[in-house]
């Protein structure tokens, strides 16, 4: 596997990260800001870098590589696998009447199984209901097929979001790239590192990801009485105090982000399905305890592993970044740590991360986590 990395700003040309190599048709990411991805000539300038390249685009609430996090750039990570194969399809939520589910399906159902070890999924990421978006891959998919990947963002703007395959970045899109080969070595982890406080509530009304009643009582203003004065700062506020959720029908909790809020309701609307008879608590977090969370999924996603990593697949919540505000390389840094630096990273901050629970094999919508994806060929 060879790796280049390139990265522009707002005033800047494209400089390499990495020394520049020939690469022979290869996976071209390009993860960055919104705004700057909606630049007409965007695709243009990439394809003249890479005219055989495979370029897939993604908007982010941050882009990672190795030694920093920038918000106003465009990252290029662009890869060439010596002994795989890989695949890419697309569908657009747009197209599918809003079905996430259908969405979901549709997608794996362009792969052929024959082979495949593991896909990678870049979603659209400001209307798509993730929980039924990947209920959908799973029940396409054999089990022992690995997914994680995230959904796209868009700084704390909650505007729009933005991905395409080889043509100029749009609304509602979602990429998969399928990787084959028998070299192939995946493994992976997630991690959080946040806490639950605070009493245990009953979902008592919920329709798919919106939030009406806890324990009988408006969820809005039971949540509002524990912010207290921070309330004034909703929906941002609540990105640094999501939901525990202990559902029903799951063996672990997961953890929900509150994406905005509706005062004539009194509803809170998060990132992905909150069931009725769920048991939910507050979360909260510290700096250390983000970067210590990274730190051990790295560790975990290596243990798995036969073979050093070449390639580490980064894929960080919104929230976490704004926990970790200017000390936000902090996390990055306990990753590269651990996986070498002789590792490339790539990776972004999104709205909702993709990945099973560890030790589990279906994935699921995750938010406030840092999951990590280790390749190597």
């Amino acid at each position: 596997m060879k790796t280049v990395q390139l990265k522009r700003n707002k005033t800047n040309d494209w400089k390499y990260v990495t020394e520049d190599m020939p690469l022979i048709k290869p996976l071209v990411l390009v993860l960055g800001n919104r705004y700057m991805l909606e630049n007409n000539m965007i695709y243009e300038d990439i394809k003249a870098l890479y005219p055989d390249g495979h370029i897939v685009f993604g908007s982010t609430s941050g882009d990672i590589t190795s030694n920093r996090v920038d918000d106003e750039s465009i990252t290029i990570t662009a890869i060439e696998f010596e002994r795989s194969q890989f695949l890419i399809k697309t569908t657009n939520t747009l197209n599918s009447d809003l079905d996430s589910y259908k969405t979901g399906v549709n997608l794996l159902n362009q792969f052929p199984e024959e082979g495949l070890k593991y896909v990678f999924v870049l979603s659209e990421g400001s209307f798509v209901n993730g929980s039924e978006l990947t209920r959908g891959m799973n029940d396409s998919v054999k089990k022992n097929i690995l997914i994680t990947g995230g959904l796209c963002g868009d700084a704390a703007r909650f505007e729009k979001t933005i991905a395409s395959y080889n043509e100029s970045p749009k609304a509602g899109e979602i990429v998969a790239i399928g990787f084959y080969g028998e070299s192939l070595e995946i493994s992976f982890s997630i991690r959080g590192g946040w806490t639950p406080f605070g009493p245990r509530r009953i979902v008592t009304k919920s329709k798919a990801n919106v939030l009406y009643e806890l324990d009988n009582q408006p969820a809005l203003d039971l949540y509002k009485k524990y912010l207290g004065d921070k309330s004034n700062d909703l929906p941002a506020a609540a990105l640094l105090y999501p939901l525990n959720v202990k559902s029903t029908k799951e063996k672990q909790s997961f953890v929900r982000t509150i994406l905005n809020i509706n005062e004539e309701e009194n509803t809170m609307i998060l990132a992905g399905d909150i069931p009725e008879n769920s048991k939910v608590q507050l979360m909260m977090t510290n700096i250390d305890n983000i970067a210590n969370a990274s730190e051990q999924a790295a560790r975990q996603a290596l243990e798995l592993r036969t073979n050093k990593p070449q390639l580490a697949l980064l894929v960080s919540c919104i929230g976490r970044k704004l926990v970790l505000d200017q000390r936000v390389e902090e996390e990055i840094e306990e990753v590269v740590a651990v996986v070498g630096k002789d590792t490339a990273i790539c990776g972004f901050y999104s709205y909702g991360e993709i990945a099973p629970f560890y030790g589990e094999n279906n994935c699921q919508l995750h938010n406030q986590t840092m999951t990590i994806t280790l390749i190597s060929e």
